[in-house]
């Protein structure tokens, strides 16, 4: 239990881009591999990449966490049993896990090991036990206010809890949910074994045969808004919670860059008692700029209403949206120069882009410094590109190593919210 105010900010990882994108931000990170967790549609660490990743993050001072926090099956135990012993050789700070089979293998291994908010620790009791169990760490449940949150922490030795502080919310309990599997009619989209197809995001029509009328039609009404925060720092961190975490393991590293960012300046911000009101609109207007659905403050303050549900729009609301305007032609290390294709738009001095490979690691988010266009030298804004038949070869300075055919983004205010093109 947090006794010093100190708290860690953890940030979920997609791939080795979202890892460059918050190094300088998070004090810990959480992932998966191909297996056993709880998010497989992301694209998941590879296993045989789990020493590197460790790697990096201990340079880094960040620690890494491996979730493996599905329910397990009797004839997977051996699978597991490799991924566990790649997690001890890789040297990782702990597992995250709630099935107690798991729990049980894990701890044969000697590696330490945090409860998943899967195993809906909603009281002192089960706290409790779990902390005898030997787990080093509790996530709790999401279902609970922030004062029963402070009456568990407060009940427990030496274990830690942590909260999530931001991102989706599941309108299942912790997460545990049959929906996507009965949909399916297949366990093979269990929600339980990563594989949610989230049906809980569609709009639904629910009929009532004792009052032969709709309760909903074509209504998204159990697409919960996702979880904000980020306003209520300093009464999260006075609670003695000892981590923080963002959710968002599908999300693209922009985001969790974004989210990240915003969170560890908050965190400081209460720490050098410069947290004001001024800070926080600014925090959510760039928060509100990245994928959301709106924002909830979830069950911290009281079992959420309606208004909690975003009832209109299934995905994003935000009103920008990821553009991708071009690429990368070729690098030159020596002048830290790329030549790109510009596809669309325009580009001027101070515009933010962002770098991403599509087969590669490269992540690198920077304010273009300058342009080149054949012999010219020193412009301030390239022509405008309209079409495709009109591509423009421009050459930027850039801040780190970027790659052949890695994509260049930014971000655009968008009139249509809903946009099936907005950025994930």
């Amino acid at each position: 239990m947090n006794n010093n105010n100190k708290v860690e900010l953890m940030a979920p990882l997609k791939n080795l881009k979202s890892l460059k994108a918050v190094i300088p931000y998070a004090d810990a990170v959480y992932f998966g591999v191909e297996s056993f967790n709880m998010r497989m549609f992301s694209d998941n660490i590879q296993l045989h990449n789990l020493s590197e990743v460790t790697k990096i993050c201990h340079k880094n001072n960040i620690k890494a966490y491996l979730t493996t926090n599905i329910i397990i099956y009797e004839n997977e135990f051996e699978v597991l049993d490799n991924v566990l012993e790649e997690a001890k050789s890789a040297e990782i700070d702990a597992v995250i896990i709630h099935d107690i089979g798991a729990i049980e293998l894990t701890k044969e291994k000697g590696l330490p090991f945090h409860i998943s908010t899967q195993a809906n620790v909603s009281n002192s009791r089960s706290a409790r036990f779990y902390e005898n169990l030997g787990a080093s760490r509790l996530i709790l449940a999401r279902e609970l206010s922030l004062k029963q949150i402070t009456e568990i922490g407060n009940s427990l030795n030496s274990v830690e809890i942590e909260t999530f502080v931001h991102g989706a919310q599941c309108t299942s309990i912790s997460g545990r949910c049959y929906f996507s599997a009965e949909i399916c009619k297949t366990q093979e989209y269990s929600a339980n074994r990563g594989k949610c197809i989230q049906p809980c995001r569609r709009r639904w029509r629910v009929y009532d045969d004792q009052s032969n009328e709709f309760l909903y039609d074509g209504v998204f009404f159990i697409n919960a808004k996702d979880l904000c925060m980020i306003e209520y720092i300093p009464e999260l961190i006075e609670a003695k919670i000892d981590a923080f975490k963002i959710e968002g393991r599908m999300r693209d590293p922009i985001y969790i860059e974004e989210t990240t960012s915003c969170y560890k300046e908050a965190i400081e911000a209460y720490n050098n008692n410069d947290f004001t009101k001024e800070r926080v609109q600014n925090w959510l207007k760039r928060l509100s700029k990245v994928y959301n659905r709106g924002f909830s403050t979830g069950f911290y303050f009281g079992t959420p209403l309606g208004s909690e549900i975003q009832q209109d729009y299934d995905g994003n609301v935000s009103e920008y949206k990821k553009v991708e305007i071009g690429k990368v032609l070729s690098y030159f290390p020596e002048k830290k120069a790329a030549k790109i294709l510009l596809t669309k738009g325009q580009l001027k001095i101070d515009d933010e882009i962002f770098i991403i490979g599509t087969n590669t690691d490269t992540y690198l988010k920077q304010k273009i410094s300058s342009l080149q266009i054949k012999q010219k030298q020193n412009l301030t804004e390239t022509p405008f590109v309209s079409s495709k038949d009109k591509r423009l070869t421009v050459g930027i300075l850039v801040d780190k190593t970027v790659k052949k055919n890695d994509k260049i983004f930014r971000f655009q205010k968008e009139l249509n919210i809903n946009s099936k093109e907005t950025n994930k």
